[in-house]
Formats: C-alpha cells, structure tokens, sequence
C-alpha cells in the first residue's frame, strides 16, 4: 500500500471525528496533501467508524486515481481546487458540525467575537456561495471565501478548514465549532461584541508568529 503513514493518519483521525459527532454516518471528508500533485481523501459513502487505511483513495491534482480501490469523497474538486490554488495548505477538514451547519442553513457568518477563534482563523469565518456538492462552482466559492483563511463555512453544508497538518486543520474545526455555539448561546443574552479589525490583526499576528514554545 503506498503512503501508508499518511493514509492511517486520515483513517484515525475520520474516527476521531465520527466519535466526537462532528460527522454522522458518512458524510463530510478528510484530505491530507502528499506532495505537490498528489494527496490523500477519504473514500464515498464509508462510515468513519469502520474507516480503515486502505479505505483511503490517493489521487493526482487532476483526479487520477493512482492507489486504492474505492470511489473518493464527491468533495474530490474542492480539495483539488484548494490544493492548486494555496500551496501553504496540507490538509483539510470538512464536517457537518451542528452549531457550524446552523450557520451554513441561515447563511450567516461567525463573526469575529472569540480570541481563539480570530487567532486560529483570521478573522470572522464567511460563508461560502451555495452550490450543489461536488460541483466545480462549490470549489471556486469555497477558494474565493477562504481568501487567506483557515475557515469558511459552506452554505447549506457545514464547515469547511484547511491547515499545515492535519492535526491542526482539526483543531480549527473544533475551535469555530465552539465559537458557532457560543455566538449562538450569546443571542439569548443580547448578541455579542465584534472586535476591531486592528484587534484581529494584532492576534492573528501574534497566533502565527509568536504563540507558544519558539
């Protein structure tokens, strides 16, 4: 089996998420990038629970399949389509999340109310135009509201992430999970307080540059 490593990371880490309940069932998809052409997704229609490494489908940019003998995630063009377009990006993490999918159905943004949040994502996470799942025209919304983010969420979908590893696209996943929750909580006490662009920039610097043992 080739890249094997790489392939039991995303078979580990799609259980992961389907115990945390980020997933249900099937749906949603994990990618990891191998090298600059090739990367690594979760396969169609396998439940995360029973997800093994071999279950895991390694592809070219242009969608050949060059080890593994399941169909890829529907999702196929949108990681191919961030792959190409942001080459600091080596993994991603999409869920259907349930504060998250809240506001993929209303359509709205996270805004930029959480310090963790800003630090980890940049800014508030924006919404994604809506377009049928496995489309070219999802991919291009997708790219287009990332802009240099590490989160967007997808309209009528769920949450999208991308990072440097896969560790870290899942930790960006659960942060804006709680922040969707805690924004949603806040409406009951008032709404909440955006923070200035001057303050996003100042933590977002700081995550990226001098957060944690240098």
């Amino acid at each position: 089996m080739l890249f094997e490593e790489i392939r039991n990371e995303i078979a580990n880490l799609g259980r992961d998420i389907a115990a945390s309940g980020f997933n249900l069932g099937t749906w949603g998809n994990i990618s990891a990038r191998i090298d600059e052409n090739h990367f690594a997704i979760t396969p169609s229609g396998v439940a995360y629970e029973t997800i093994e490494a071999e279950d895991i489908v390694v592809i070219d940019l242009t969608g050949k399949i060059i080890d593994g003998n399941k169909k890829p995630s529907i999702e196929l063009p949108l990681h191919s389509a961030i792959y190409k377009d942001k080459k600091n990006i080596n993994a991603i993490v999409h869920t259907h999340s349930v504060c998250c999918t809240a506001f993929a159905v209303a359509r709205k943004p996270i805004p930029a109310v959480c310090e963790d949040m800003i630090q980890i994502v940049g800014g508030r996470v924006e919404v994604a135009e809506y377009f049928l799942p496995g489309s070219k025209e999802l991919a291009i919304s997708v790219v287009t509201s990332l802009g240099n983010k590490s989160a967007c969420i997808m309209a009528n979908h769920g949450l999208l992430a991308v990072a440097d590893n896969l560790n870290e696209a899942y930790k960006i996943a659960q942060i804006v999970e709680k922040s969707a929750q805690a924004v949603i909580y806040a409406g009951s006490l008032g709404g909440v307080v955006e923070l200035s662009q001057a303050d996003i920039d100042f933590m977002r610097d700081f995550y990226l540059n001098k957060y944690g043992q240098r």
